[in-house]
Order: structure tokens, then sequence, then C-alpha cells
């Protein structure tokens, strides 16, 4: 019985939307397939590691059965992108099978129950629920994942906070050593609410988002959020747990600033980094004279040694930082001038920002040297 017919471009398009999830190994086998639930013409890819879940939905569906079945989503996915774009391919059911054909060429995959797929029921009652154009929301994302930990015993680090708060939206993200913060402005919110979005669901979110207005639509529930924008719709389970309060470590009694070029920065940082072969990748910070010195040393007694102008008339000021945590913020930053705020103690931590932008702050943590 036929399912689908389409050309390749249309049928690639939902199921790499949903296809990024999918575990190569996992404890159960049938988390390696994606679900397709036909709807009549409507036709839904779902993809799920139980606990975040991506639906892509077209209409390109055969007929006006219902159908459910799993498939293996790489193979369906590495088969699909191999065969010609200009030709129309059709797939078929047969018993625990699904075909796959494109002209002279005919693949027969095997299936599983639909029955057996774990799918995540979507949120029963919404606490919050507002929309935001996509491009926002991804810029939120954009200016504070790279903060994120990875792996850290703290579970709740390896995520980012969203806090919905009346008129505004807030984005958070730390590992303990630095901290990135991004909010903007948003409107239907009631109450102040905190969820912790998991690390996988933000890299996701990133990579489906796209940079226009279309509205993403963001209801919360118990334990739960959802995301629905332009025939997708990502459910993801919360973390739980108490994130640090970022207000806390924000300084805002810093009174020495100056403005940098964000480039002639970064490609600095790039060239100092290379005699940086310590593990902690430790760079050294002269500020005096209206001059930014970064140096670095390593084990063989080889040195680094960048100078840039900037217009500083404050007291000298020599301080380490890591500086893979400067090249992550320089890297994600799209502004040309970056603003550096400091305090005449080398133990205190700097504050990193954009002229003129009171909606972004980055906070590194100083190294000893």
């Amino acid at each position: 019985m036929q399912l689908i017919k389409a050309n390749r471009d249309a049928l690639l398009k939902p199921l790499t939307t949903v296809a990024g999830i999918v575990e190569r190994r996992h404890t159960l086998p049938i988390l390696a397939n994606i679900l397709l639930r036909k709807r009549g013409q409507q036709v839904s890819f779902i993809a799920t590691d139980l606990e975040v879940q991506i639906t892509a939905t077209a209409m390109f569906g055969v007929g006006d059965d219902d159908v459910d079945l799993t498939v293996a989503a790489r193979k369906l996915l590495d088969i699909l992108r191999a065969l010609p774009d200009s030709e129309e391919i059709t797939l078929s059911q047969a018993p625990n099978k699904l075909t796959v054909q494109c002209g002279k060429s005919r693949f027969s995959l095997q299936t599983l129950s639909a029955a057996e797929y774990p799918t995540l029921a979507e949120p029963e009652a919404v606490n919050v629920g507002i929309m935001l154009p996509q491009k926002t929301l991804k810029h939120l994302f954009a200016m504070t994942h790279y903060a994120m930990a990875q792996q850290d015993i703290r579970y709740y680090l390896n995520g980012s906070l969203l806090v919905f708060e009346p008129h505004a939206l807030h984005a958070v993200a730390t590992d303990g050593h630095r901290l990135a913060h991004c909010y903007c402005a948003a409107d239907g919110i009631e109450a102040t609410t905190e969820i912790i979005l998991p690390r996988k669901t933000v890299l996701e979110l990133q990579r489906l988002l796209e940079d226009s207005d279309e509205t993403v639509k963001i209801d919360v529930g118990a334990g739960q959020v959802r995301y629905q924008f332009q025939g997708v719709e990502l459910i993801s389970k919360l973390v739980e747990g108490k994130f640090p309060d970022y207000k806390r470590v924000i300084p805002t009694n810093y009174t020495q600033h100056f403005d940098v070029n964000r480039e002639a920065l970064l490609a600095s940082l790039q060239r100092a980094s290379i005699m940086s072969t310590d593990k902690l990748r430790s760079v050294r910070f002269q500020l005096a004279d209206n001059t930014l010195t970064a140096s670095s040393t390593n084990a063989e007694q080889e040195e680094a040694l960048e100078e840039i102008e900037i217009d500083y008339a404050f007291a000298p000021l020599d301080v380490g930082f890591n500086v893979s945590y400067l090249l992550d913020f320089l890297s994600n930053i799209k502004d040309e001038t970056v603003r550096w705020s400091v305090m005449p103690d080398a133990n205190a931590s700097a504050l990193l920002s954009l002229p003129d932008d009171d909606s972004f702050q980055y906070v590194v943590m100083p190294m000893r040297i």
C-alpha cells in the first residue's frame, strides 16, 4: 500500500529535522527508529530519546488511510540522501516492511510496531504560554549556550535556565567559572516562572530555529515545555534542580570600562593561545597606558605577546583568564565592539558586555598565573 509520494528534498526536510536526536546506541532498540504517522495526506515524522521529542509534519500522504509504523532513522536518511533529486520517491507499506522506490532503485526496510514506540505526552496544563519571533529565541540561545557545562556532576548546570517574568524572557547558562545572560522583551507573562532546559534541547532548538520573524509558540507545563513553529513541534522534559542566582553573579558596581574591536581581540587571542599548551589554557592580560597586552607561555619557555591599543586610563591591572572562555564569547557574538569592565583587583571577575545594549552580560572568573 502506497503511503507517500514526493521528491527527495521534500522528504528529507522533515526527516532531517527529527533525526538529529536519534541515538545510534540505546538500551531500547526501537529508539533508533522514527515513528511515521500518516493521517490521510498529513504525514508526521516523530523521533525521541525519552528526554526530547521532535515532530515534523508535511502534506505528501497518498490516500485517506491512517497508518502508524516505525523504521530505522539512519538507514532511511542515508537511502534518501543517496537517491537522485530529480525523480519522485514512493514509500509503500508491506507486512513488517517499508519499501522505498525511486526509478529503478528499490529498498526494503524492516519496520517495528508503532505501539511499542515510547512517545512523550503533550503537556496537560499550560502554566506559561507566549509567542516570540524565531530569530529572538534563537538569539537568546546563541548568546548564552556556550557557557553551559558539559557532563558536570551538578546536572542542572549542563542545561540552560529560562526565566519567564512579566514583559521579559531571560536565558542564562553557567559552568561555575563563567556565566552568560541575555534577555528580550516578551508579552503575555503574568508571573515569574523558571525552568531548566536540557543541553540537548538547547542545541536542537538552535539548529531548528530560523533567523526569521515567523513565530514560535512556547508552552510550559508541569515538568515539560513545548515549542511549536513552522510544522515542527519539540517537546522536552525539564531538568529538576536549583539553578544559581544569576543576578548575584553579575556585577553592577564596575566603573572601569574600555571598548575593544571584537575581531581584533579575537584574532589576537587566537594567536596568543597557540603558545598556551597547558590544560588550563591560561593567558595573562596586562592593562596599562591605553594598551591591552595578552601573553602566554608554555613549558618550553616559549612566549606569545599581543598588544592592542585601547582607551584605558585607569590603574594598571595584571590578571589571568582561561582563553577558551574568551574565545567562546568572541566567536559567538556578532557585534563589532565589545565593552570590557574591570575592577582594580586581580581576583575580581571580568564583565563583558555590548556598548549601548544592556540585554547581555558575560562574566568570567580570573585565574592565577
